[in-house]
């Protein structure tokens, strides 16, 4: 790992282009803002998370911030600040083992960890528990939610710990990110942290998205989208609601996700990433203009305006944050979050920390009263693509286990959604997957919530043709249940 780290050092100090010195002051305002933006701008947007899928937040809809939410949330429900949480974890494991932390030690610390997962995050966190350990943890054929969201929502530690070096971001991210996600869902998360990174050294906004766009490969689609994104605020400067249409025309097809695909519900890390970028340029570096926009995008309505916030909020700094966002957020600084020993405040020291090493690794230095950040100029990460070349041909909904007998269907792929109940709490499931009459071996499903696993099976790589799939309950107890209540079918892309 260290000789791989050195290597990577090398390759980023060579992308270097310029050198900017800045006042340790201003370095942690920075941390503090983009921290304090990430808070704010989950709370302003959780009354809505996924309330509005497929459709704008009506202006008639008031998004309120009143006194007291920030503290509300972390009396009555932290999970909200699930974004915040991830991000502390990784951040906790690197402060203890360093910059080059492995990927194994970050996922072993999330998957035990005791807060509730959803898509991407809890399949990682089944496959970690079952011995697949990352990258292969969030790999596709492993991972049905690797183009999720996850991994963007948690990206922004990446960014604050490598100012002005996206670079360096994007090494942190191909190990973190990778636990979970892959591809679009991967991407997402390396243009998050590319844009807190270019966020230290930036003031313009528009600069930064632009620039950080670099790290994502051409060729990919997550490229292109932001690309449109981009030149459709240049055609309608004044209308986000226009771009917004047209991202909704061209990209809101979901087909990885299984709760998604084919329905309104839309948490891919593209079409989301592209509500993040829409609420920082219409919002032209105003935090409640790209607070309201990017919320009003709807969707994944609170982490959206958390990631647009947090790096308007690195970009502007702690300092200069408008005061009427701050009261609430002064009032939990020194509070830790659900699930964590760490508060607001001790995260933005953690985060000075760490980010002090970065800019001496990579060939900057830092000084009493200052530090020289060795600007990097951004390279794309690889080309990497989920769910190549497959689209759900059918749907099957709602059959519990036992009524599920033998599907036939034409494809090459399927997915399987399950809900497993029982009285006792550790009860495990096992049911046998059977493909075209031959065994595929025995999945275990939990009904515990921690440790569930939200798909029963799944396969992408059929020869394409007539196939049947048969599951078999092995161990079928009292009250205990097993809802197969999605069935997907995936076909070759036309």
């Amino acid at each position: 790992m260290l000789l791989a780290t050195l290597a990577w050092a090398t390759s980023c100090q060579q992308a270097t282009r310029e050198r900017k010195e800045i006042s340790r002051n201003e370095l942690l305002d920075k941390i503090r803002g983009g921290w304090a933006g990430q808070l704010i701008g989950c709370t302003y947007g959780g009354p809505t998370e996924f309330r509005y899928r497929g459709e704008r937040i009506p202006d008639s809809v008031a998004i309120s911030w009143n006194p007291g939410c920030v503290k509300w949330y972390y009396d009555n429900a932290p999970g909200l600040y699930d974004d915040l949480y991830m991000d502390l974890t990784f951040l906790e494991v690197m402060s203890r083992l360093g910059l080059d932390a492995p990927a194994d030690s970050m996922a072993m610390a999330f998957a035990h960890a005791g807060y509730p997962l959803w898509h991407a995050n809890q399949a990682a966190r089944y496959n970690i528990l079952h011995g697949i350990m990352p990258p292969q943890s969030g790999h596709w054929t492993n991972n049905p939610h690797a183009d999720d969201i996850d991994y963007q929502i948690e990206a922004d530690f990446a960014g604050l710990v490598s100012p002005g070096m996206p670079n360096a971001a994007s090494e942190i991210s191909d190990r973190a990110g990778h636990i979970m996600n892959y591809g679009d869902g991967w991407y997402g998360g390396v243009f998050v942290g590319a844009m807190y990174s270019l966020a230290f050294v930036r003031d313009d906004i528009h600069s930064i998205v632009s620039e950080a766009l670099q790290t994502i490969p051409t060729g990919s689609r997550f490229r292109s989208c932001m690309e449109d994104v981009i030149r459709w605020h240049q055609q309608h400067p004044d209308d986000w609601k226009a771009t917004w249409d047209l991202c909704q025309a061209n990209y809101a097809d979901e087909q990885g996700c299984p709760e998604g695909a084919c329905a309104t519900l839309d948490i891919d890390a593209l079409l989301n990433s592209a509500y993040i970028v829409i609420g920082l340029l219409y919002g032209d570096g105003d935090f409640a203009r790209t607070l309201e926009i990017s919320t009003r995008c709807g969707q994944d309505s609170d982490c959206n305006p958390a990631s647009a916030g947090g790096i308007l909020g690195c970009m502007l700094g702690y300092s200069n944050i408008p005061e009427q966002w701050m009261d609430n957020l002064r009032e939990v600084e020194d509070r830790n979050f659900a699930y964590t020993d760490i508060s607001m405040n001790r995260a933005y020291d953690m985060t000075l920390r760490l980010a002090l090493q970065q800019i001496e690794a990579q060939g900057g230095r830092v000084n009493d009263e200052t530090v020289v950040i060795p600007v990097q100029q951004p390279e794309a990460v690889r080309l990497e693509q989920s769910f190549p070349g497959l689209r759900v041909t059918q749907i099957v909904e709602g059959r519990q286990i036992q009524d599920f007998g033998t599907l036939s269907f034409e494809g090459k792929g399927y997915v399987v959604r399950c809900n497993v109940k029982s009285p006792r709490p550790d009860y495990v499931a096992e049911v046998e997957i059977i493909v075209d009459g031959k065994s595929c071996g025995t999945m275990l499903a939990p009904a515990a919530f921690h440790d569930r696993t939200q798909e029963l099976c799944w396969k992408y790589d059929l020869t394409q043709g007539s196939h049947t799939l048969t599951l078999r309950w092995l161990n079928p107890e009292p009250d205990a249940e097993v809802n197969c209540y999605r069935t997907l079918i995936y076909g070759e892309e036309e």
